[in-house]
């Protein structure tokens, strides 16, 4: 849009043009006159608190004029009438048509003044529709708080500034997309993020070309970080926890919060960051060290177990006596390979059909889905019991994490090592295992400064025995190395 100029008719009629307001329906144009000077508000329906609008338009129409400022300058008069008739807290004088349609884009009101010149007033008056902040569906803990992040930015950012109250804790704002114009907020607590990190962070999030972020978070992971295609292992961890959100933070974690999405973007990580699990922290160090040892034994098993045991009854001459159990009594009528194959489509079909499925019937659909399914396969001879029983094993043990693309990682490496085992047996299982480590070892955290695999490797003693083992809250320091 063309800049404002010093006649009030024309600036109304440019406002008019850019904003569409005869074919939008939802922005409100409203004239009042306060004195004998005219105004012109514009505003989003729905966007705007209207109890609170319509007290402030009261107000203004009972002013006697704009006011008569002391000084000359081009700004003056719209600067004098923020300062001494604009009861809102948050009001400022804009000079810049973009940056007046951006923020009544984003809910707030405009006003333009017939003595204000090329400048006009934006008066923060916006409210979203938000739902309550409850406790995230997919991050339940059975102690702790209830509350998690929902689809507005300022809430979000409200929700962390009330556990860190700390004014070293920073909230940089930039605006992405052309079109778009989405609101997002690098957060982090200066002195103890890396600084390096945060510069290289915020220069990325500027130097971003796109026309939206059609998809939330997960659009602007795949604009910020370029990840190759054949290694699925994730490089961002998402929260929908302000009180994780928070203890990052304080460990040194960079924040990345995206207006339109309830999920904040945790930076950056290591695959062990991933196992970490609210739940950890509410219990005493014994039973919060059980659980993560559980956690870890219980997930990377559904990496290797079903490998193994394919392994195994290819190679009978590899079991131990006291494991002969193991071996499948029958083979069913189609080979084993194909089962165990087709048993993993068939369970992200039943996922896939349960996440479409009314909330009221899911759960029992699912379960008697997967009963009847298995029951009959069996039973024709399709699959076998110990396929079902291992798969439906691995099945469960992945919601041990919560990471959805951590467990399809393990998904495709798992795939990847039945048809290699398949085809060339033991050397196989073995050119299968190196390229596992090989994708872990080369897939660098965000920052580039650290393996994917710390403590590990680089080897960190102690950092390393914070991840199996709980500390005392007394015994750790209060700030954790930089990531």
């Amino acid at each position: 849009m063309k800049r404002l100029g010093t006649n009030y008719r024309e600036n109304v009629r440019l406002v008019d043009a850019e904003l569409r307001v005869e074919q939008n329906f939802d922005i409100i144009k409203k004239t009042l006159f306060i004195g004998e000077q005219e105004t012109t508000l514009y505003y989003i329906d729905g966007f705007v608190d209207s109890g609170s609008l319509n007290k402030l338009m009261i107000y203004f129409l009972s002013l006697s004029g704009l006011g008569e400022p002391n000084d000359d300058a081009p700004d003056a008069h719209a600067r004098y009438f923020a300062q001494h008739h604009m009861p809102y807290a948050e009001a400022e004088v804009c000079e810049n048509p973009n940056t007046m349609i951006q923020m009544l884009l984003s809910g707030t009101t405009l006003m333009l003044g017939e003595s204000f010149g090329a400048y006009a007033i934006i008066i923060d008056s916006r409210t979203y529709p938000a739902r309550s902040v409850a406790e995230p569906e997919t991050d339940r803990v059975m102690m702790g708080s209830r509350d998690g992040f929902v689809e507005t930015l300022v809430f979000n950012t409200a929700m962390i500034r009330r556990r860190i109250r700390d004014p070293a804790l920073t909230m940089h704002y930039t605006s992405i997309g052309s079109h778009s114009k989405t609101d997002v907020v690098l957060c982090y607590i200066d002195g103890i993020a890396d600084a390096d990190y945060v510069k290289r962070l915020r220069e990325k999030l500027d130097g971003i070309q796109t026309g939206a972020l059609t998809m939330g978070h997960q659009s602007l992971a795949e604009l910020l970080i370029h990840q190759r295609w054949f290694n699925p292992f994730p490089k961002i961890r998402y929260t929908e926890r302000p009180d994780v959100a928070s203890a990052q933070l304080l460990e040194g974690s960079v924040l990345i919060v995206c207006d339109n999405s309830p999920e904040v973007m945790v930076l950056p990580n290591t695959i062990f960051d991933f196992m970490q699990e609210t739940n950890d922290f509410y219990f005493p160090p014994l039973t919060g060290t059980y659980i993560r040892l559980v956690r870890h034994l219980v997930f990377w098993s559904t990496l290797f177990l079903v490998p193994i045991w394919f392994l195994l009854i290819r190679n009978p001459n590899l079991i131990p006596s006291w494991l002969l159990f193991i071996l499948p009594q029958e083979v069913g009528r189609i080979p084993i390979f194909v089962q165990l194959i087709l048993v993993e489509f068939m369970i992200d079909g039943l996922r896939l059909a349960s996440m479409n499925t009314p909330s009221m019937l899911s759960n029992s659909l699912s379960v008697v889905g997967g009963l009847i399914l298995g029951d009959f396969a069996v039973s024709i001879g399709w699959l076998i019991p110990e396929v079902i029983l291992y798969m439906a094993f691995v099945s469960i043990a992945n919601f041990t994490q919560r990471s959805y693309e951590l467990g399809y990682a393990f998904k495709f490496m798992r795939i990847g090592l039945v048809i290699l085992i398949q085809f060339l047996n033991l050397i196989g299982f073995a050119i299968g295992s190196v390229t596992i480590l090989i994708l872990l070892l080369t897939n660098k955290t965000v920052n580039g400064k650290r393996s994917y695999l710390y403590p590990l490797i680089p080897f960190d003693g102690k950092a390393l025995l914070s991840l199996f083992v709980r500390l005392r809250k007394d015994r750790l320091k209060d700030s954790k190395v930089k990531k």
